[in-house]
C-alpha cells in the first residue's frame, strides 16, 4: 500500500468542539476505470478546497488492487451532505456507480483536539463493521 497522502487541513479545528469524522472505502471493479477515477479524485479535491464546513482530509490507496480510502472531518452532518450533493461530487457518484464494487462508510464524532484522526483509528472502526455498506444493489447498515 502506498503511504496515505498527508493530511490536508482546510481550516483550523477548535480543540473543544466536536466534529464529524467520515472514513470511506471504495473499490473499482476494473483497473480500466482507474484513469477516470483519478481525474474525478482530482476534481473532488479541488471541490473540497472551497467547501464550507470541511475541516480536512487524507486519501490512501492500493492502486493496482483498485482499493481506495478517504478520511475526512466535517463541522456537521449537514456540511457533509451539502458536499456530497454538490458538483462535481454528485455527478461523479452517479457516473461511477456502475463501475464500483462494494463500498463502506463509517462516521463517528471526535473532539477538535483529536483532529486529524489517525488511519489506525479509521481502520479499527472500519474493521469493527460499524457504519454503512453500499453495493451496486443498494445499501445495508451494520453496526
Amino acid at each position: 500500500m502506498a503511504p496515505p497522502l498527508p493530511w490536508v487541513r482546510l481550516q483550523e479545528p477548535a480543540s473543544d468542539r466536536q466534529y464529524l469524522v467520515l472514513a470511506s472505502y471504495l473499490r473499482l471493479k476494473r483497473l480500466g476505470q482507474l484513469p477516470r477515477f483519478m481525474r474525478y479524485t482530482q476534481a473532488i479535491r479541488g471541490q473540497l478546497k472551497g467547501t464550507e464546513g470541511a475541516i480536512g482530509y487524507s486519501l490512501r490507496a492500493k492502486v493496482l488492487r483498485r482499493d481506495f480510502w478517504t478520511l475526512s472531518v466535517w463541522e456537521s452532518e449537514e456540511a457533509l451532505r451539502e458536499f456530497v450533493r454538490a458538483e462535481p461530487h454528485g455527478g461523479v457518484m452517479r457516473s461511477l456507480v456502475p463501475h464500483m464494487g462494494p463500498t463502506k462508510f463509517v462516521r463517528w464524532k471526535a473532539q477538535g483536539s483529536q483532529v486529524p484522526p489517525s488511519w489506525g483509528e479509521a481502520d479499527r472502526r472500519m474493521s469493527a463493521e460499524e457504519g454503512e455498506k453500499v453495493s451496486g444493489r443498494g445499501a445495508r447498515r451494520s453496526s
